[in-house]
């Protein structure tokens, strides 16, 4: 069933909140963005998070070392590049951390996926170009997918499952789309992931013909 991660925490307050509902992965920003948080706020915020929820480090171009001390401190599971890293910089980073590794790939044109497709990073991240503006891309662009993908740009509770059902993602990446005046707001938090659930209940009640 697919994935939920909730993206760009950066309060206690959004920690509980994720606690109580447990999406599958949350997102910190490293990253300049009015959600970025330090290597010692993560470090502190991951202490809280609960050990079943993955934490994924968002990073742009950022070098090398500074992802492999980020690493190391625990305050992440998981990797995603939302820059311009490279397949060079992806095989180098892989060779020094054992962690799956997610990069991001901006979907302007029919192709641009499909780029991707021999990539060793283990997962790919579709998203409107930029990332984190909160607003979706034509999903007719993706075309054909090898490669296990988190769907992202402008996902809410009200599009969401129309999302699942068009494109297939291994999980769906949000974050303005549950926010309230630049904060995460634990009502459409609780929506969203519900929304999912019941999906997925539809789902498994639904007969073998």
């Amino acid at each position: 069933m697919v994935k939920v991660k909730i993206c760009g925490l950066f309060r206690i307050e959004d920690i509980a909140v994720v606690n109580a509902r447990k999406p599958d992965y949350i997102g910190f920003v490293f990253a300049e963005s009015r959600r970025k948080v330090t290597p010692q706020e993560a470090v502190e915020l991951r202490a809280l998070l609960d050990p079943a929820i993955s934490a994924v480090g968002v990073f742009v171009d950022a070098c090398i070392e500074q992802v492999v001390a980020i690493i190391e401190s625990g305050a992440i599971d998981v990797i995603q590049l939302h820059g311009s890293e490279d397949e060079a910089y992806i095989r180098k980073l892989k060779a020094q951390v054992k962690r799956p590794v997610i990069k991001a790939v901006s979907v302007e044109r029919c192709g641009d996926v499909q780029k991707w497709a021999a990539t060793m990073a283990d997962y790919l991240l579709l998203d409107h170009k930029g990332g984190g503006s909160g607003e979706s891309f034509d999903w007719e662009l993706i075309g054909e997918v090898d490669k296990p993908f988190f769907l992202a740009g402008g996902l809410h509770a009200r599009n969401v499952r129309r999302a699942i059902k068009q494109t297939r993602p291994f999980a769906v990446d949000v974050s303005s789309g549950v926010e309230t005046d630049g904060l995460k707001d634990s009502e459409k938090i609780v929506e969203f992931i519900s929304t999912i659930c019941s999906a997925r209940d539809k789902v498994k009640r639904t007969p073998l013909l």
